[in-house]
């Protein structure tokens, strides 16, 4: 292990629940949590204000809001999320060429690889360094934790929290570590933290002076040995620039259990294009397809299917998928669906049989006359009616099915502008009409107006969406409420944090909103009524509409 502390740990402070603070300012300094709004969503992050109340990470999103009611739910934006991140690991790699990311918001460096630190006050000084570089870039803050380790590095980002540094110096590792709990090591988790509690050893120090014999008996001989090395502070780990990806896959979790056959395997098929789209986004192909199912007594079965050979054709991943699925028992109900891809490779190796199958098939279509027909998965999504014959539940959109999908990261940013069938009729036949759809609007997510300029949806239920109109370098902005389908509010991109030189940011927004409609449409929190809309300070609350919503 090395004798300088020039491993760095850069750990952003509440990333998504700050990166919206920062882009909001009617919420700086109020409790802000971010994650699925829907009844079985979880949370993503928690604002320190809203941790104050007991709020933290992976918490079910239900219990959070009996935790702290007035606190804004948004829904994520991974879109803006990612472009900070980027940012953020510019700066360290121009520390440093190893530079290893563990998510968006967190990452080890090596001072010592990129030259720039040799000793402990030439790595604080880069840590200081860095901190203002990324509050200048972004507007947000990072803690750094600075050692001869990354398990210590880490460590000391923890204890740093929220936007500081902190540096263990070497020698003094052991003296840092005993009085802690078990539970800071790398791979001591709830089960190995009970196993050992219940042998009597709850702090690290306990754990050095059990000796490594007694780890071994308890644990095994590789986790018993590799604890017994971390408890006397040493870790040989090296920072790793680059790590393989081993599969892409992407679920689904509903607010409502799925029990129709035909809309399981709608969902499938849409999640498999889902998934080809990121495998293709990222540049792989892949040979073995995973089916994923949790069922409603919360039992999860995995399925897969190894192929001839490594593929990204949507067409033959859906197939696979629906193989899969047919070995699997839906009868009870399916709260959550997924698909992957593992075995990946950078090439593909087409299914000639699958592809001149299709062909044909597409070819008989055109000549019968009925044209080229698109895939249930492609046709779902685009008009929001599940696809299918018509009988019962067959043409049942997912609202009407009640069985709408939780709010899935990454693909909400997307969803903004999405279409939802409002009263679409199960079954309805190919000449029957089909209620018009509504616009829907997450709360959080970015929208201009036509007259108001650039603002962001506070909630929104009952035909109707509140805005609130401000921008990141605005004052606390005012709110107006407006019909979901008013043609002059559109979704927009996400503002930059910080305001770039020579230009003004902002439009019509403070100035022009000098008056509030104060209209308080429904009034009834829970079923999607607006209470107090247009109440500048006050209870200013959405309730949920779609699982949406919040109140300040």
């Amino acid at each position: 292990m090395r004798t300088a502390p020039t491993i760095l740990h850069l750990d952003m402070d509440a990333f998504y629940a700050s990166a919206e603070q920062a882009a909001k300012p009617s919420l700086r300094g109020k409790a802000v949590v971010v994650g699925g709004l829907g009844p079985r969503g979880v949370v993503a992050t928690a604002s320190y204000e809203a941790r104050r109340f007991g709020v933290h990470s992976a918490m079910p999103m239900g219990q959070a809001r009996r935790l702290a009611p007035n606190a804004a739910y948004l829904v994520p934006r991974f879109g803006l999320y990612r472009e900070i991140s980027e940012q953020v690991m510019r700066l360290l790699r121009e520390l440093s060429p190893l530079v290893e990311p563990l998510s968006l918001d967190e990452a080890f460096v090596d001072l010592e690889a990129g030259g720039v630190a040799d000793d402990a006050a030439t790595a604080r000084a880069v840590g200081e360094r860095l901190r203002a570089d990324i509050r200048r870039v972004t507007g947000l803050t990072g803690s750094v934790g600075l050692a001869a380790s990354k398990m210590l590095a880490k460590i000391a980002s923890e204890e740093a929290k929220p936007d500081g540094l902190r540096l263990i110096e070497p020698g003094t590792e052991r003296e840092l570590l005993g009085p802690m709990s078990v539970r800071v090591l790398p791979g001591v988790g709830p089960a190995t933290g009970d196993h050992l509690r219940r042998a009597g050893i709850t702090t690290v120090g306990e754990l050095a002076e059990a000796g490594q014999d007694e780890l071994v008996r308890l644990l095994g001989r590789a986790h018993g040995e590799g604890l017994y090395a971390m408890a006397l502070a040493r870790d040989e780990r090296a920072v790793v620039a680059e790590r393989d990806t081993k599969s892409v896959s992407v679920e689904d979790t509903y607010d409502v259990d799925i029990h129709d056959r035909v809309r399981v395997r709608l969902e499938v098929a849409r999640l498999a294009d889902r998934c080809v789209q990121r495998l293709r986004a990222a540049g792989h192909s892949g040979r073995t397809i995973v089916l994923k199912v949790r069922r409603f007594d919360f039992s999860t079965l995995t399925r897969s299917e190894t192929l001839r050979g490594p593929t990204d054709d949507p067409a033959v991943v859906r197939e696979a998928a629906a193989r899969l699925l047919e070995s699997v028992d839906t009868t009870g109900g399916v709260r959550l669906l997924g698909v992957g891809v593992s075995g990946l490779a950078d090439f593909t190796q087409e299914d000639l049989f699958a592809q001149a199958q299709a062909q044909a098939e597409a070819d008989a279509l055109v000549e019968a006359g009925e044209g080229p027909v698109a895939s249930p998965a492609a046709l779902a999504e685009e008009t929001g009616v599940a696809a299918g014959g018509g009988g019962a539940g067959a043409g049942a959109s997912a609202e009407a099915g009640g069985a709408r999908p939780a709010t899935a990261p990454g693909d909400v940013t997307h969803q903004v502008a999405a279409l939802t069938t409002a009263g679409a009729t199960a079954g309805a036949g190919a000449g029957d009409s089909v209620a018009p759809a509504e616009r829907r609007w997450p709360a959080g997510h970015d929208v201009r107006h036509a007259v108001y300029g650039p603002g962001w949806v506070q909630g929104s239920g009952l035909g109707r969406v509140t805005v609130r109109f401000e921008t990141p370098e605005s004052p606390p902005g005012r709110v107006r409420t407006f019909r979901t389908d008013d043609p002059e509010l559109e979704p927009s991109d996400p503002l930059p944090l910080v305001a770039v030189a020579g230009v003004v940011g902002g439009g019509a927004v403070a100035g022009a909103v000098d008056e509030v409609d104060g209209v308080g449409v429904g009034g009834v929190r829970g079923v999607g009524g607006i209470a107090g809309a247009g109440q500048e300070g006050g209870a200013v609350g959405v309730a949920e509409g779609e699982g949406q919503g919040w109140g300040a």
